[in-house]
């Protein structure tokens, strides 16, 4: 089949951390992804990225998806060429918790009131296969660990976590109101790594919110140390669990799940929400040290006080992504570590 021919996807965030990487199992899996970014935490190197491991020119529009005029005019572009867009990867939104707890109102518009005006002209143009991505902070602080799909959902301990439970809400609502919408909420844990060509991986701005950029970035020199932030939580070192999954891991469930949208025949909207992690926990201590034997890298850090609006421990039970969407982690934490330690290593270089 030729490029221009193949199904064209909207990857919206398409320039961000699991964006790129999913644009890339898109292609990988025979689709065309078309990428729409505002660039507001993400920039052009990852595009490029995307284009070398595509081998071929992939579609790169710079729009910010509250912008309606502007993806009206996407979307029709696509129809008058003769390829419409199919489907929908839906990633763009601000991810900090600690930023969110600093500025609530920004992040809910740009996180619900960007995916209310995508479903908004998605809905004009009869486009009904919507793979969100959404995230373990709707459960909030679980009661029992692991979490499954019927997990009751907690108070959430951010705004950014309350703009996922809120955006969840919205995609039931927006589907009970139409007829065959096909919606998979994908609830991922923690992403970690990067593509093993390191051509692709985490670019955070400024100083990094998540563990592992802030980890790598201080082994290289680039931060004095890493803060584990809290020592004396209720778990068996004192420091938090998650549960870490490969990037690839992850983009290529958004594939599959997508496959799933496409694959549902039923005349009714149907809305199914897939926890995505690797069934296993990991404290940050564990994390440090897993790092320090796969690299031989020792890793300078202290302990810190606790931060602001974190879970203390969960972990995913993602069976149901195993038999509905025939998806499992396939690659460990060592291996997610040591990509995350050559994507490091090759922004030192460069």
């Amino acid at each position: 089949m030729s490029q221009d021919k193949k199904p064209h996807v909207l990857v919206t965030g398409g320039a961000g951390y699991v964006g790129s990487h999913s644009a890339v199992a898109l292609q990988n899996a025979g689709y065309t992804p078309v990428l729409v970014d505002n660039l507001q935490n993400s920039n052009m190197q990852a595009v490029r990225g995307i284009q070398k491991l595509c081998s071929q020119e992939v579609p790169f529009h710079t729009i910010d998806v509250r912008d309606a005029t502007r993806l009206h005019a996407l979307f029709q572009d696509f129809i008058e060429a003769g390829n419409p867009i199919r489907g929908i990867l839906h990633f763009a939104a601000q991810k900090s918790v600690g930023e969110s707890v600093n500025h609530p109102a920004m992040y809910a518009s740009n996180n619900v009131g960007g995916l209310g005006t995508l479903l908004h002209v998605a809905r004009e143009f009869e486009i009904r296969h919507i793979v969100f991505s959404s995230s373990c902070t709707v459960y909030g602080e679980p009661v029992h660990v692991p979490v499954d799909e019927g997990t009751p959902f907690q108070e959430a301990e951010s705004p950014y976590g309350w703009t996922k439970q809120a955006s969840e809400r919205v995609l039931r609502d927006h589907a009970a109101a139409q007829n065959q919408e096909r919606i998979a909420l994908l609830r991922y844990f923690n992403p970690i790594g990067a593509h093993p060509s390191a051509i692709i991986g985490e670019l955070p701005r400024g100083v990094p919110n998540n563990l592992v950029p802030f980890l790598t970035q201080a082994v290289a020199g680039v931060r004095d140390r890493l803060t584990v932030f809290g020592g004396d939580y209720p778990t068996p070192d004192g420091t938090c669990i998650r549960d870490y999954l490969h990037v690839m891991d992850l983009a290529e469930a958004h594939v599959a799940a997508l496959q799933w949208c496409f694959a549902q025949k039923t005349a009714s909207s149907v809305v199914r929400p897939f926890n995505l992690g690797t069934g296993k926990g990991a404290s940050v201590l564990e994390v440090i040290k897993a790092f320090e034997h796969v690299t031989g890298e020792a890793v300078p850090y202290v302990m810190g006080e606790r931060r602001s609006g974190d879970v203390v421990s969960i972990w995913a039970n993602a069976s149901r992504a195993r038999e509905e969407l025939g998806w499992t982690t396939k690659r460990s934490l060592e291996t997610s570590l040591a990509d995350a330690w050559k994507w490091q290593q090759t922004l030192k270089r460069e």
